[in-house]
């Protein structure tokens, strides 16, 4: 087990994410071990206002120490706003290896669940079996944009195999929970070619499948295809959950329109 490399306090923890599948979110970490290289938006960010100094830093999680205790002052006041809370969308709550970064989201989400709030939850790392336990109205999902151990190694570098993450995915679907996989960032053929159609049957079981381009990466623009490749692969998406009977939700941005196209 990996120890975090410090702790922070912070005045506010719950708040409205501006992303379009989001309600509410929250981040308890800052940084992420993960040292993902499409590249990471949370970090890219985190760098612009100076918040950290390089992704060496990035690399070395902060635990937030008294997320609990905001939790306790911030439930009762927004609850009656709040559809759902997602963990996260500039950290990852089962960050690969961190078992105090695990303890601390468990207990955040057994905390909402008990005021009666629901939480959606997306990781590179291992989803917790002890997730089972709790509301069966919570959402459990896992990045998965290959199943190809090298390029796994290569952008997300930290990040648990692709095999750990989906495996611990379906013991959570047959334990009765609800999953989901986000596909996104998903890399053009210059940077790995692969089928999607391979990745989709792995995630068959499924109840909601996410898909998105890759942003902010001029190896993607480069590919003279990349935006008719995006149409495409949407295509598929879709035709794949409709006969499947899963939700599906595609990222803005990711089909062009026609004169795109």
């Amino acid at each position: 087990m990996k120890p975090v490399k410090g702790y922070i306090t912070r005045k506010s923890m719950l708040y409205k994410t501006g992303v379009e599948y989001g309600d509410y979110t929250m981040n308890h970490v800052f940084g992420c071990s993960h040292g993902c290289k499409y590249p990471c938006y949370a970090f890219l960010i985190a760098r612009r206002f100076g918040k950290a100094d390089s992704y060496e830093d990035w690399l070395e999680p902060f635990l937030v120490s008294n997320t609990l205790e905001i939790l306790d002052k911030e439930i009762p006041r927004l609850k009656s706003k709040i559809k759902s809370v997602q963990l996260c969308f500039t950290t990852d709550p089962f960050m690969y290896g961190y078992e105090e970064i695990k303890s601390v989201s468990l207990a955040a989400i057994r905390k909402l669940n008990d005021a009666g709030i629901k939480c959606t939850v997306l990781t590179k790392g291992i989803l917790p079996i002890e997730l089972a336990s709790l509301s069966k109205e919570n959402e459990y999902g896992i990045t998965l944009i290959s199943l190809d151990e090298e390029y796994r190694e290569r952008v997300e570098p930290g990040a648990a195999p692709y095999h750990d993450r989906l495996a611990a995915l379906r013991r959570l679907h047959d334990e009765g929970c609800k999953t989901w996989v986000s596909i996104e960032p998903y890399p053009t053929p210059n940077l790995i070619k692969q089928n999607l159609s391979t990745i989709l049957n792995a995630i068959a079981f499924t109840d909601k499948i996410i898909f998105g381009r890759t942003n902010y990466s001029k190896e993607i623009t480069a590919y003279q295809n990349h935006r008719i490749f995006y149409n495409n692969q949407a295509e598929k998406v879709i035709k794949f959950c409709l006969n499947q009977s899963i939700q599906y939700h595609i990222k803005n941005g990711t089909i062009s329109n026609m004169e795109e196209k």
